[in-house]
């Protein structure tokens, strides 16, 4: 329509469109739509390189990822087979109709699920990755590698403290921060109050790429749902809130067998649990809108993951009549739903909730129950862990080691989860502003390993696994940051 407008001219056509986007905002949005793509996918392979490598460069992780995918498939059609419950059915209508009308107190519906168990738990997954082998290290052939004494028995490279210090160099221990009560450089109460004038700043500009600069040193509580959205490129438009009243409509017509999966794990985890049992009917909104969400396949391109097919009755194997199951390709696990639940506190719209959560998962959590070598990937986060515990702490890992109570038994689960239900929801948010400032999950192996170094003394005494086990059973007293910068900046390396 501009172009007829008698104004514009063809010759100066370019810097008139330069005008316009930059007068009309277009040009910021532009810009945080590139970059929030750029955060997302890999960098560009080698261009002889298989499409398979963009999911995952190496092929026992390929392998193993795909053995691993087959295990949970059986056991979610056993699980089938013994209730004889379809994996998926339409509703009948007066069905559709009550759950209408109760969708915002699904809480208060108590079905049955005594028969349904979670189709795996964090523990199971560890089993899997214990057994992890490059078949081209024959016993161990490489001579630095023998020396690691983990569980993790895969040649990774991490990084070590120096690495980890030049990245996290915005936790140094002369910079201020968000979650030190007492930082000997700056007041806390100065630097609150300037750190807030800077932060409102950057949501005026609405530029992704410094707001996710901004809360690597944590964000204002009252700031954190706008930054958050920000820097994940979330803007909730009327289309939004659409396409989130479709999933809905989607979630009232058919009735899958994951919802009896998911019902399970909210009522499993978050319902018992102090912080989180109040947003019970939002969990079920979000994550019952979240399997049927077919958009959610995009992030099976840069996954070591692959979406599992399910073949309509009688066509088993013939692909026409093959479909993804869940409709978003993701089985949840046990604790699964602990993902979304800190993210209540900030979200109390469930479109924008809904939206954060989708994000977060694509970019972030989706790496930490896939097998893959990705520095972000769980068994890489769990060899750091080990690495630095090794290194750092050896007495205290042999000790450990010896009592037969490998730490990554009693880390994983909290690393699974991204420590969400295991620490304070103040400090959990805390830890995440890092995930989303960093845009690495890194951070949760290093804290897992500060953790115990905090500990270690109490630790240095158990003769068991159970008793190792007690020592950590509760973090909700710790506080993140002073952990993760004592034992970043503090260790003697």
């Amino acid at each position: 329509v501009s172009l007829h407008k008698p104004e514009i001219k063809l010759e100066s056509l370019k810097e008139d469109i330069k005008d316009f986007l930059k007068t009309s905002g277009w040009e910021k949005k532009l810009q945080n739509a590139v970059y929030s793509e750029l955060n997302m996918f890999p960098s560009p392979c080698h261009p002889a390189a298989p499409p398979e490598h963009m999911k995952e460069p190496l092929a026992y992780m390929r392998k193993a990822q795909g053995s691993w995918e087959k295990r949970i498939l059986k056991s979610l059609n056993s699980m089938c087979t013994e209730l004889s419950i379809p994996l998926a059915q339409k509703r009948p209508v007066n069905e559709q109709k009550e759950l209408l009308n109760k969708w915002n107190e699904m809480g208060t519906d108590e079905p049955d699920l005594s028969l349904f168990r979670p189709v795996y738990a964090p523990k199971d997954f560890l089993e899997v990755l214990m057994n992890l082998r490059n078949p081209n290290y024959e016993n161990g052939e490489q001579p630095s590698f023998r020396n690691h004494l983990g569980l993790i028995q895969v040649p990774l490279k991490v990084k070590d403290i120096p690495e980890l210090k030049e990245d996290f160099s915005e936790l140094g221990l002369n910079i201020g921060q968000l979650g030190i009560d007492d930082s000997a450089q700056v007041p806390p109460e100065f630097f609150e109050n300037e750190h807030v004038r800077v932060g409102q700043k950057v949501l005026a500009e609405q530029d992704s790429a410094a707001a996710q600069q901004y809360v690597r040193q944590g964000c204002p509580t009252a700031l954190r749902a706008d930054l958050w959205a920000l820097i994940l490129n979330i803007s909730n438009q009327p289309e939004d809130i659409l396409y989130y009243e479709q999933l809905k409509s989607n979630v009232i017509q058919h009735d899958l067998l994951v919802d009896s999966l998911i019902y399970k794990d909210v009522k499993l985890t978050a319902s018992n649990d102090d912080y989180y049992f109040v947003f019970e009917d939002y969990l079920y909104q979000v994550l019952l809108c979240f399997s049927r969400d077919t958009s959610v396949l995009e992030h099976f391109t840069y996954s070591s993951a692959t979406p599992p097919k399910s073949y309509i009755q009688g066509k088993l194997g013939m692909e026409e009549y093959a479909v993804f199951y869940p409709p978003n390709g993701v089985i949840p696990f046990h604790g699964f739903s602990m993902y979304v639940a800190p993210l209540c506190f900030l979200y109390h719209e469930p479109s924008k909730l809904y939206q954060i959560f989708r994000e977060m998962y694509v970019r972030f959590f989706f790496r930490l129950h896939s097998i893959s070598s990705h520095p972000s990937g769980i068994v890489s986060l769990c060899l750091l862990f080990e690495t630095l515990l090794q290194t750092h702490l050896p007495q205290l890992f042999y000790h450990l080691r010896e009592i037969g109570a490998q730490p990554l038994r009693i880390s994983f689960k909290w690393m699974v989860r991204a420590f969400s239900g295991y620490l304070a929801t103040d400090q959990l948010l805390l830890l995440w502003d890092r995930i989303l400032g960093y845009n690495s999950l890194e951070i949760l192996a290093v804290l897992a390993a500060a953790v115990f170094a905090f500990r270690a003394v109490n630790l240095m005494e158990v003769t068991s696994l159970a008793a190792a086990e007690a020592v950590l059973a509760d973090l909700s007293t710790l506080k993140v940051m002073p952990l993760l910068q004592i034992f970043l900046f503090a260790t003697v390396t």
